[in-house]
């Protein structure tokens, strides 16, 4: 039997290993459960948290409906190793707009707050911002092809192994020219493996999950790189706040998405960061805004 390569794959929509990250168990009609792997040591990476409550939320909602924002607040860690339960209130159920509340839960105790507003499509008028003209994902290299053996096993087994990331240089041709205050990074991104052609939804979680990434680390440039970029140890202690976004246009999480982002403001221990997703047609798909807490660490960690 000849394998496929990873281009047949996802030409064909074979489903790989990051579906199932995103993977939720039904308990009853409003309740769900599903385990989501750590993103620092001992908490769960909240990107995941954020994805499956989101998926939890479209689970209540028809298929004439998509998601088109989102609104989270992580609350307090959650713990990779227990699982999560997912709480869906049904808020309101208009005509054409369907508002879902969901509440994640650990030991009896509210971890990540989520709301997300779903409806259904209409005709209009359509504009939208330029993307820059940035050097593409085959002129970049892997950001993993940097990391040694071990690193990068440690990654796979974190949970995190499953994605594709190129950054672009700052210096590079097309990139905007930086304003003093506001640190900014271009990244292309796209997931591991492929996702089913037929549940656009998932594809909207896969993107929550993506864009918790980076867009954090975009509020501490200023002191120091981002994770997947560093050499050094961190000298800056960073956890998501809470997290907005809003879904404009179809697009696929398993192909090439340009995250644009930029942070115009950090202080009184919080950064905030603003990003822009493009599809290769330089589409704008997707808006993110992102508040992290950010403190000095007073001992670097080994």
């Amino acid at each position: 039997m000849t394998e496929l390569t990873e281009q047949d794959r996802r030409a064909t929509g074979t489903v790989g290993p990051f579906a199932e990250l995103l993977r939720i168990e039904r308990l009853d009609e409003n309740t769900f459960r599903g385990y989501c792997h750590a993103g620092a040591p001992m908490r769960a990476f909240g990107g995941h948290v954020a994805a499956q409550a989101l998926a939890a939320a479209g689970r209540t909602i028809g298929a004439d409906r998509s998601v088109h924002s989102l609104h989270g607040y992580f609350l307090t860690p959650g713990d990779p190793d227990r699982p999560i339960e997912y709480r869906v209130d049904r808020v309101r159920q208009g005509t054409s707009y369907a508002t879902r509340q969901v509440t994640a839960v650990q030991r009896g105790e509210a971890v990540f707050s989520l709301s997300a507003s779903f409806k259904r499509p209409e005709p209009a008028a359509d504009r939208h911002r330029e993307v820059p003209r940035l050097p593409g994902p085959e002129e970049l290299p892997d950001v993993f092809s940097a990391w040694d053996d071990e690193a990068r096993a440690a990654l796979t087994e974190s949970g995190f192994g499953d994605l594709e990331m190129r950054f672009v240089p700052p210096d590079a041709p097309g990139v905007p020219p930086a304003v003093p205050g506001m640190p900014q990074q271009f990244v292309w991104l796209r997931t591991g493996s492929p996702l089913p052609a037929d549940d656009p939804l998932l594809h909207v979680c896969a993107l929550a999950y993506l864009s918790d990434l980076t867009l954090a680390s975009t509020a501490g440039l200023h002191v120091q790189p981002n994770f997947f970029q560093r050499t050094e140890p961190p000298r800056l202690l960073m956890t998501s706040l809470d997290h907005a976004m809003w879904f404009h246009r179809p697009f696929r999480a398993d192909e090439w998405l340009l995250f644009a982002q930029r942070s115009p403001s950090s202080s009184d221990g919080r950064g905030l960061a603003l990003g822009e997703f493009y599809d290769r047609e330089g589409r704008l798909v997707a808006s993110a805004v992102q508040e992290a807490l950010i403190r000095e660490r007073l001992v670097a960690p080994r």
